[in-house]
Parts: structure tokens; sequence; C-alpha cells
């Protein structure tokens, strides 16, 4: 049996904090979870349909269903890769673009709490060690 690692209970523990705000604030605005992360990968950046699944994890049919989805609400279009014709890039629209800023000052607001003890050099530390975990 091994014993436990604390780095790796910190970090589970970190997640499922994380994952239960974003879906109790995804659930508030008739958004699942993988919806929620669709609005945020395409904050800032505008991938091609089969990018975006590959990064979630899905198969591009399940992709579709939910640019589907969100697309009848407004919030994500499909359109004409500038650089290749033949690929389709999903990017949001006005009204998405507006959900996903007021969705990430909810978010902000409701983890503030967790960070404020820190001091300054505290979240310059931690904002580098999750930057260097994730980058990999």
């Amino acid at each position: 049996m091994t014993s436990e690692d604390p780095l790796v209970d910190a970090l589970v523990r970190s997640t499922f904090h994380v994952t239960g705000v974003l879906t109790r604030i995804g659930a508030e605005n008739d958004l699942s979870l993988t919806q929620l992360r669709v609005l945020g990968i395409l904050r800032d950046r505008r991938p091609r349909v089969t990018e975006l699944a590959a990064y979630l994890g899905l198969d591009k049919s399940t992709m579709s269903g939910l640019i589907d989805r969100a697309e009848r609400r407004g919030l994500l279009a499909r359109g004409k890769n500038p650089d290749d014709r033949r690929a389709v890039d999903v990017f949001l629209t006005p009204a998405g673009a507006e959900l996903t800023e007021r969705l990430y000052g909810e978010v902000q607001k409701t983890l503030a709490p967790s960070l404020e003890h820190l001091g300054t050099a505290q979240r310059t530390q931690l904002l580098e060690l999750m930057e260097t975990l994730l980058e990999r």
C-alpha cells in the first residue's frame, strides 16, 4: 500500500474546491461544467472545432453538439478559418463574450476569500508554481 502524498492530496482538494465553484456558477447560468470550460477556452482564442474537441478530450460529434446548443443560445459561432478556408473555427459572439466576462468576475469574487490571506510574494510564487505545473 502506498502512503499518501500531501502535495497530491492538496491538488485534489483544490481541484474539488474550484470545480465546485465552477459547477455552481455554471448551473446558476444554465451551463454545464463542460460548456463553462468551452467559454473559458474561447476567451482569448479562436480554435478549430477539432482542436477544441481534442483539448477537452471529447469526440468531434460531442463537441459539435455542445457548439450547436451554444449557437442556439447566441453564445458561440462558427466561421471559416482565415488561414485555411477548409477549416472551421469556433469563437464567442458578443453575447458570449459578455457572459464569459461576467462569469469570470463571479468566479474571481467567489475564489477571492481563499486567496486573500496570501501576501503578494506568496501569490506570485503560487502563480509561478501553478504555471510550471500546468505547462506539462
